[in-house]
């Protein structure tokens, strides 16, 4: 198959703790690491009470300080909450703790709502639209440092951090292959523009020192268990976080609630092995991903561990 790798918003169950959600991530990525996964990203949102890994970059230092040899990054840093400087300084130090473990994927997304938007605004001329100046902006300050350079980032200057553009639709396409950095499309939540984003990226894509060809990573949604009965039921807490979110009600993750997101779930394996299986050599072979990025969101820790492990089963 393709290289695998998890996506991690570290869940808060209903009942419990955003601490036991940390120490959740802690395990998983663990346990991740032995069975075979490439990545390990954590995603920036915000104002939720069912994600626990808003402080990004310092979940980020935990899981690659609990393990070895995974590569641990942003899945992704929301760029127009942070002056680009403050990221290359953040993600300088996780790669001068961390040396060649460390991925920065970069959206323009808030990750939030409006009103918390303005929240985390790093000033108040902050505008999405600036992101690809933004990315330029980042991408200097890990450049080698010039005599009699202004500004420097210390540490960050000089520092091989590879980054990721993601996206939801055809504009971080664009930019990715105008920039020459490897994409990372959000179709486990986003997928309706899929296939033309990875299309407009291949064919618009430029050559830079990072990267000499394009490179596709594609999120994908597994819940795997023993039988396709019990993956259904695992899988409608996901099913009934997504409707709450975008009804403007977020929540923790329900216990089980029943609803039908034909979109999601088009970029979804729901079921046991042999249902996931065959899920995940569809989905490949219509969208020929370089790497898959794979997410599961589940009420209860032990059946998401078992998840993740049929999953890295099959692919591996």
């Amino acid at each position: 198959m393709v290289p695998f790798s998890i996506l991690d918003l570290s869940p808060v169950p209903m009942g419990s703790t955003v601490a036991q959600a940390l120490r959740n991530t802690v395990d998983l990525a663990r346990k991740a690491e032995g069975w075979g996964y490439h990545r390990y990203w954590l995603a920036e949102h915000h104002s939720l009470p069912g994600v626990a890994s808003a402080a990004t970059s310092i979940v980020i230092a935990q899981v690659a300080a609990a393990t070895a040899s995974i590569r641990v990054g942003a899945g992704g840093i929301m760029l127009p909450n942070h002056a680009p400087l403050v990221i290359a300084e953040q993600f300088g130090t996780l790669e001068s703790l961390f040396p060649g473990r460390i991925d920065l994927g970069l959206g323009r997304a808030p990750g939030a709502d409006q009103s918390t938007a303005r929240a985390l605004r790093r000033n108040l001329a902050s505008n999405p639209e600036e992101f690809p100046q933004d990315v330029m902006e980042l991408m200097q300050y890990f450049a080698p440092a010039q005599p009699g350079q202004g500004i420097v980032a210390v540490p960050g200057a000089g520092l091989s951090v590879p980054l990721w553009i993601l996206g939801s639709s055809l504009f971080g396409a664009q930019v990715a292959a105008a920039l020459g950095l490897p994409f990372a499309f959000a179709s486990h939540f986003a997928p309706a523009a899929m296939m033309d984003a990875i299309a407009i990226y291949r064919q618009r894509f430029r050559a830079s020192a990072q990267l000499q060809r394009p490179y596709v990573m594609l999120g994908f949604n597994v819940f795997a268990a023993d039988s396709d009965e019990e993956a259904r039921f695992l899988a409608t807490s996901m099913q009934q976080a997504c409707v709450n979110l975008r009804s403007g009600q977020p929540t923790q993750l329900p216990a089980n609630a029943q609803a039908i997101l034909a979109d999601v779930l088009s970029c979804s394996a729901i079921g046991s092995p042999a249902s996931v299986d065959q899920a995940l050599r569809d989905f490949v072979r219509r969208t020929s991903p370089d790497e898959l990025m794979l997410t599961c969101q589940m009420f209860d820790h032990t059946a998401r561990l078992r998840s993740f492990e049929i999953a890295a089963q099959l692919l591996g």
